[in-house]
This record gives C-alpha cells, sequence and structure tokens, in this order.
C-alpha cells in the first residue's frame, strides 16, 4: 500500500524546503519553497481571475527551464514583491541563471509566484507606500526548513475558505516502488470545502490515517446540485484564490511537468466545491528534483503521478482548513 511520507508535507521530497512568514497586523503572510539545487517547473493556472510572476517563463519552449524558488503569497498583486525579497537575497548568494558569467554581472535568480487574495479577510492593510510582503518573503527563505507548520501559516495566514478560515496545507505520499508525489496549497477559496450540512471535507475519500479528523457523511447523505454550503456569499473578480505546489522527486522534462500539472487540477476539484470560477485566481506548479529516473517511459508512469498529485493535493487543502480551524 502507498502510504504518506515521514512528515506528510512537501518536504519529504529530498531538495526542498519551506520557510513561513506572517505580518499579525496586517493579517497577511508568505510561504517560500527553496531548492536545494534549480528544479524542473511547471504551472498550470485555471481560475479567471490569477495574479501570478514569471509564470511565462515555465513555458516548454523557453529558454531558462529550471527555478531557484516558489513564492504563495497573500496581498494580491501587492504579495508578489514577496519574490523580490527572495530574489534579491538568493541573488546575494550568487544564485540564479546566468546568460553571461563574467565578473561584475550578477545571476539572476529564477522565483515564479502566484498570490491570494486576502485584503478584504481583516487586519490593518493601510501601509501607505510599505506594503510588507518583500520583508515577508526574505523573512521566510530565512526560515526555510524540513519542518513546518500548518494551518494559520505563510500565504494562508489570513486565507479564507468559503465562510471558513482558510489556511496552508501540505501532505505526501510514496508508493510501494518508489514514486513520490507531495503538496503544499495556501487555500482561500470562494467555494467550500465542507459537504452541506455536514463537517465532512469532500476531499474524505482520500484521507490517510485521520489526518483531517476522519469525518464521514452520514450514509444517507444527498447533494442538490445547487447546494454550495458554506461558499462565500457576493464573490468578486480575483478575491478568491487556491494557490499550489506539487513536487516530486522523479526526473521529468517540462513538458511532463506540465502536464502533472494538469492532471493534479482535479484535486483542486475533488476538495472545493464550486472551484475554478471567474473570480478564482487557481493555480498549481510542479517542481521535479530528479533525484530518482522516471521508471518507465511510456505515458502510463506519467499517468500515475498526475494521479498520485490530484490525490495529494486534495488531502493537503482539506489538511490545510482543518488545521486552521
Amino acid at each position: 500500500m502507498s502510504a504518506p511520507g515521514p512528515l506528510n508535507l512537501l518536504t519529504d521530497i529530498a531538495g526542498l524546503t519551506v520557510g513561513n512568514a506572517h505580518d499579525k497586523a496586517a493579517a497577511t503572510g508568505t510561504t517560500v519553497i527553496l531548492t536545494d539545487t534549480p528544479c524542473v517547473g511547471a504551472v498550470v493556472v485555471a481560475g479567471g481571475g490569477p495574479g501570478t510572476r514569471e509564470t511565462d517563463l515555465l513555458s516548454a519552449d523557453t529558454m531558462v527551464d529550471q527555478i531557484d524558488a516558489i513564492v504563495l503569497s497573500g496581498g494580491s498583486a501587492y504579495g508578489l514583491a514577496a519574490a523580490d525579497g527572495v530574489a534579491a537575497m538568493l541573488g546575494a548568494q550568487g544564485r540564479g541563471f546566468g546568460l553571461v558569467d563574467r565578473p561584475g554581472v550578477p545571476k539572476t535568480p529564477i522565483v515564479p509566484a502566484a498570490i491570494l487574495y486576502d485584503l478584504a479577510n481583516g487586519g490593518n492593510k493601510a501601509w501607505g507606500e510599505n506594503p510588507p510582503y518583500a520583508g515577508l518573503g526574505k523573512t521566510a527563505l530565512a526560515q526555510a526548513s524540513r519542518h513546518f507548520e500548518l494551518g494559520t501559516i505563510g500565504a494562508g495566514y489570513g486565507a479564507k475558505a468559503g465562510l471558513n478560515r482558510g489556511g496552508l496545507g501540505s501532505a505526501s505520499i510514496v508508493t510501494d516502488d518508489g514514486l513520490s508525489v507531495a503538496a503544499l496549497v495556501a487555500v482561500n477559496s470562494f467555494g467550500s470545502v465542507y459537504m452541506p450540512g455536514t463537517d465532512a471535507f469532500w476531499a474524505w475519500p482520500y484521507e490517510v490515517n485521520g489526518e483531517f479528523g476522519g469525518v464521514r457523511p452520514p450514509a444517507d447523505y444527498t447533494l442538490d446540485a445547487e447546494d454550495w454550503g458554506a461558499s462565500r456569499g457576493n464573490p468578486q473578480l480575483g478575491q478568491n484564490t487556491t494557490i499550489a505546489c506539487i513536487a516530486t522527486d522523479i526526473a521529468l522534462t517540462p513538458g511532463q511537468a506540465k502536464r502533472v500539472a494538469q492532471m493534479a487540477l482535479s484535486g483542486f476539484s475533488r476538495a472545493i466545491r464550486p472551484v475554478f470560477a471567474p473570480f478564482d485566481g487557481d493555480a498549481v506548479f510542479v517542481l521535479s528534483t530528479a533525484q530518482k529516473p522516471l521508471p518507465d517511459p511510456t505515458p502510463a508512469t506519467l499517468t500515475r503521478l498526475g494521479e498520485l498529485a490530484a490525490n495529494t493535493l486534495s488531502r493537503a487543502i482539506a489538511r490545510g482548513v482543518f488545521e486552521a480551524r
């Protein structure tokens, strides 16, 4: 049987660390995923109101195909500045892509980012000309570790999931034959993660070892197709977003990583209802640390990785809200 990794976190994938930082007064925060060495990456954006940085660079036909870090942040467009702080610190360390390798020409760290909208979720956002995000990015990077908390932390600090508190979630899975996949997600969704009228998560069929409470729907449960449960009322464009990162230790090309990202999107729909709405900014990154070769070059193994990614992402979404609650 497949089972979670030792930590049941994204960092069960060797070569990755995660750091979190928040501003309590502003009720917002940032999460940084740091790679030990540059990694192949990909991204898929599914929501109608996204906010991203350097996602075009992750296309399979572009010049640079490896990245140094990924940033997930609150703060809407202001939060993209968290990646500026991360890039500045990594550049000072000599990390990044160098088109010209000579003294006096700095390298450029490749730091894609995605943001969620928590500006209306409380806290004092009257920061004038000094939003906190570049500093939060630096703080989160400095705290990057294999061990990190879930729930009300990092990019999930000011998040909401429907009418409930959102949060930062993570989960991992390792198969009998050694495929490892993990997910990290900041849940700030318009849709609800709970089945209407119950405390059961939509993701309950994928739960492992009671990791998000073990609650099950009643045996006679029936669903009204138009009952969205505890989803938010009066949604606005760009104000509801779930942003995630999938990681695997299997070596993937940029095109293969993109396919895994596309398959992983179904993890959103298994855990949140409704999802991918016009006012959502949902996005998922994929990282390949390439610690192991792809065991089978046929599409079958890639299909397994994509389905494992979707299942693990649905678990991470439920864990983030459960731990925040």
